[in-house]
């Protein structure tokens, strides 16, 4: 299984961002896919979680309905749409597989696979 993170960059405090997660070598409709984010100095902390086969979401809850995570079936690919950014949204962020996960979860050691990063940063 491999995780391919895109979609990061360099946005204004208020904009928007969306990062894509490829999903390869496997098909993933029984499991759970995360977002998870990391600040310099700064423990990986949980972002959002969907369940691919149920469509069913978890938010972190400082994200207050900014962020909206998605899948789309046909390209084995999760979304991660970034609303009313703000600088404390910088970080790297990470995508995450738990395979044939049921129970989603904001633990990191919940997660099987792992995607290399995309760097967020976001400028006030």
């Amino acid at each position: 299984v491999q995780l391919q993170a895109f979609g990061g960059g360099l946005a204004q405090a208020g904009g928007s961002l969306r990062l894509s997660c490829v999903v390869s070598g496997r098909t993933v409709s029984r499991d759970i896919m995360g977002w998870f984010r990391q600040a310099p100095g700064k423990e990986r902390e949980f972002v959002a979680a969907i369940a691919w086969g149920r469509g069913s979401t978890l938010y972190e809850n400082s994200i207050e309905g900014r962020f909206t995570i998605s899948r789309d079936n046909a390209e084995n690919t999760v979304y991660l749409q970034m609303n009313s950014l703000k600088p404390e949204d910088t970080a790297v962020y990470y995508c995450a597989a738990d395979v044939d996960g049921f129970f989603m979860s904001r633990g990191i050691e919940a997660y099987d696979y792992w995607g290399q990063g995309t760097q967020v940063t976001v400028s006030s």
